[in-house]
């Protein structure tokens, strides 16, 4: 079932709660500039399975409210922390691709653990985002012409082949974000740094990198792989930015092992 929860005045957040009677939550958080959505092919697997699964649509992008304001890391993890205490959520495990896991990454430090049991961090834009460079032409693109831009995203994003139909359906997703937001995301993308938060996440990490990552190269998991206590690091050898749909079988296998196997 999907529902809308306030995170500050004038500001709702969907949310999308599949199967909330399942003894164990994975609360996803999706990457730039898609949705919830990106996940369904996890959504379809796992809530089979026994699990809990919540996804949330970051302000400005999905079916989320679109301010002008409040795209920076701690806004949008203190947007997560209002979620999670409107549905009191507890020992729940925090799932995040990409930008998802750099908020991730900041909710956990934020809220010192913030009632995060096991933290899943997928092709994760951490411990840095965007290059200058890169930045700096998405911003451009994103400015003059965002559907094409979103359309050389999607033909970066996966290694293996995707479908024209699966092409539109994803270039639709990413187009459901306010403009002004995804240019926002773009410049906290170039200009955040999590080395020091890396360090003072305590709980068990799964870092899930495609080998072949266009956007976050995978040097970047082996650098959080060092520098996260309790982590483990599972390369995808045939996947690239997208590994949750690259290699969705062994992906939605992966995360039963980690999370532990709930009751039917």
């Amino acid at each position: 079932m999907g529902y809308y929860v306030t995170v500050e005045p004038g500001v709702n957040l969907y949310v999308e709660d599949i199967n909330p009677a399942g003894s164990k939550t994975i609360v996803f958080l999706h990457g730039w500039p898609l949705s919830h959505d990106q996940f369904e092919y996890q959504y379809d697997v796992l809530p089979g399975m026994g699990y809990r699964c919540i996804g949330i649509d970051w302000r400005g992008f999905g079916k989320s409210d679109r301010p002008y304001d409040g795209y920076n890391l701690e806004r949008l993890a203190d947007d997560i922390r209002a979620v999670v205490d409107t549905l009191q959520l507890k020992d729940f495990v925090l799932a995040g691709h990409s930008t998802g896991g750099a908020i991730a990454i900041k909710y956990i430090v934020r809220y010192n653990g913030g009632g995060v049991s096991q933290l899943v961090l997928i092709d994760a834009a951490a411990p840095r985002g965007f290059t200058k460079e890169t930045a700096a032409d998405l911003l451009k693109q994103t400015l003059n012409d965002r559907a094409n831009m979103m359309l050389g995203v999607t033909n970066i994003f996966f290694f293996r082949y995707i479908t024209k139909p699966f092409s539109d359906w994803f270039n639709q997703m990413g187009m459901q974000a306010a403009g002004w937001s995804t240019a926002a995301i773009i410049v906290m993308l170039r200009d955040f740094d999590l080395n020091a938060d890396l360090s003072r996440i305590q709980v068990p990490t799964l870092i899930v990198h495609g080998i072949h990552d266009k956007v976050i190269p995978f040097s970047q998991a082996e650098e959080m792989h060092r520098k996260i206590t309790h982590s483990r690091l599972v390369p995808f050898m045939y996947s690239g930015h997208g590994s949750f749909y690259d290699e969705r079988d062994k992906f939605n296998q992966l995360m039963q092992e980690f999370v532990g196997t709930a009751p039917q």
